[in-house]
């Protein structure tokens, strides 16, 4: 799937780990099945708590007022944690088709297979393979994903399988016990690493897309990407998603909170996407430098409509210049502008087309993936 907006380098890295083999032009292609959003899904898969009470995945939330030793955690948390394995064809005009191989993590969330990792984990990919800690591989298709939290849901065919509890993320306290489990490097699944939670409440630019996370120093490394953090208790309290890609900088590792990644699980599961959000229709693309202006042949820097997705009064090239009085700098600006309004909201919008300021009225729609 193409994101909405055009990707750019940020100081903030996703995780995902991804290895590139080359293999000869058109002689791949057709090995992989397509990945398709399956949005026909019946009900909330439902879970057990400790108590042995049907809850709904939304509503698993502490398990005991007991806390545990690392290696009681560990042991208790270490089923409910998976290794993702992906591959995607691509092609490039020098070396032809190849195949990328990536590599993540992802957590359990029901006994009948649902699996959540991060989008960008997944992201395009031809082949899905989750890896369950007894060493077993499995099929995985893709249930939906929301790109704005960088979540995803998989399904497997397997039943017993052990889910996360679900800790309350709002509740967490700034030095509080941290332990990450993942699959470092895409080759060291089951790791464990042990800090303590840095900073809450992060208000982090990754990709374009704002995103409130927490801080933990726990070591992150590629390939621990969609993998669970966990407290005392062994409770899940986030979904491992970046790290700082600065050199020489360590102990710096970001996850969703757990009451967010849990609230978009069951919108996917439920919906195939999180509904109820604001869409303007197109993908834009932010033009930062002279020599990106010169390869999409602008003459002006800023955002522009690089593609149109929706029925609209926009149009393919048009530069955004002001939305609602407010101008405009840079695509996350638009992102916050459209997500602080709500689906049927018309917005007033000049832009730049042919050499002549206008100004229109755009109604949002819906954004479904």
């Amino acid at each position: 799937m193409m994101s909405k907006n055009m990707r750019k380098k940020v100081k903030l890295a996703m995780i995902g780990l991804i290895v590139s083999v080359v293999i000869l032009s058109g002689s791949c292609a057709g090995d992989f099945e397509d990945i398709s959003v399956d949005k026909n899904v019946d009900q909330v898969s439902i879970l057990e708590n400790s108590q042995g009470d049907a809850v709904s995945v939304v509503y698993t939330e502490v398990s005991s007022s007991e806390e545990m030793t690392i290696p009681q955690i560990y042991t208790a948390s270490k089923e409910s944690v998976v290794e993702i394995t992906t591959e995607t064809v691509e092609s490039d005009g020098r070396m032809g088709q190849y195949v990328s191989s990536g590599a993540g993590s992802g957590v359990v969330v029901s006994k009948d297979g649902y699996i959540a990792t991060n989008y960008h984990v997944i992201e395009g990919a031809g082949k899905i393979t989750v890896i369950l800690s007894d060493g077993t591989s499995n099929s995985a298709s893709v249930i939906g994903f929301d790109s704005k939290t960088d979540m995803a849901v998989l399904k497997i065919h397997k039943e017993g399988l052990v889910p996360v509890i679900f800790g309350d993320s709002d509740a967490l306290v700034v030095g509080e016990l941290a332990l990450a489990i993942g699959n470092p490097l895409g080759e060291l699944g089951g790791t464990l690493t042990e800090g303590i939670i840095s900073a809450l409440d992060r208000d982090i630019v990754i990709d374009n897309e704002s995103m409130n996370l927490l801080q933990t120093s726990a070591a992150i490394n590629p390939g621990n990407s969609g993998g669970g953090l966990f407290n005392s208790k062994g409770e899940l309290i986030g979904v491992v998603n970046a790290k700082s890609s600065g050199s020489n900088i360590e102990g710096l590792g970001f996850a969703i909170p757990s009451n967010t990644a849990k609230e978009v699980i069951v919108e996917i599961i439920e919906n195939g996407y999180v509904t109820g959000r604001a869409d303007l229709g197109v993908e834009l693309v932010e033009i930062s430098d002279t020599r990106t202006a010169m390869a999409y042949r602008v003459d002006a820097l800023g955002v522009y409509v690089a593609k149109v997705e929706e029925e609209t009064e926009l149009k393919a090239g048009d530069l955004l210049v002001e939305i609602n009085g407010d101008e405009i700098e840079s695509i996350n600006q638009v992102n916050n502008l459209v997500e602080d309004h709500s689906v049927g909201d018309a917005l007033k919008i000049k832009v730049l087309r042919d050499g002549a300021e206008m100004e229109l009225s755009v109604k949002l729609g819906e954004e479904t993936n």
